[in-house]
């Protein structure tokens, strides 16, 4: 997707820094963005990490959300750990759930270890289930 015809839906550096991409050309209305934005966020937060009691966007395991202007999604995300158990089926849960949202015409999702995932990509809210938060 070259950046003209692509929308950000979520910035890299972590949960709840959802962004339109105000600054980026797109034939969909920013009405219509923040709708699909809220959705696919909350589609995301409807899949969970079996080891950690909280959803895989407060984990701060998706480093990007795209949307070009065919309503194609295009998401990089990564895993706790490269040896998660769940490594070549977490990407399909991720899939199903955002083609799910109305409006999206298709998903892809990207498998990326580079940045490596670090606690520090955890939410409040994770950290708080987790019982870290002080």
């Amino acid at each position: 997707m070259s950046e003209q015809d692509t929308t950000a839906v979520a910035a890299e550096n972590g949960p709840n820094e959802a962004n339109i991409g105000a600054n980026t050309p797109s034939s969909i209305s920013p009405a219509e963005l923040d709708r699909l934005t809220t959705d696919i966020i909350a589609a995301l937060k409807t899949v969970y990490d079996p080891e950690i009691p909280s959803d895989i966007y407060e984990i701060g395991l998706i480093y990007r959300i795209d949307m070009d202007d065919n309503r194609m999604v295009d998401i990089d995300m990564t895993l706790t750990a490269p040896g998660c158990p769940v490594a070549g089926e977490m990407p399909i849960w991720v899939e199903n759930a955002v083609s799910m949202v109305e409006g999206v015409s298709g998903v892809t999702v990207n498998m990326v270890f580079d940045p490596p995932w670090t606690p520090e990509r955890l939410s409040e809210e994770a950290q708080i289930a987790l019982g870290w938060y002080v």
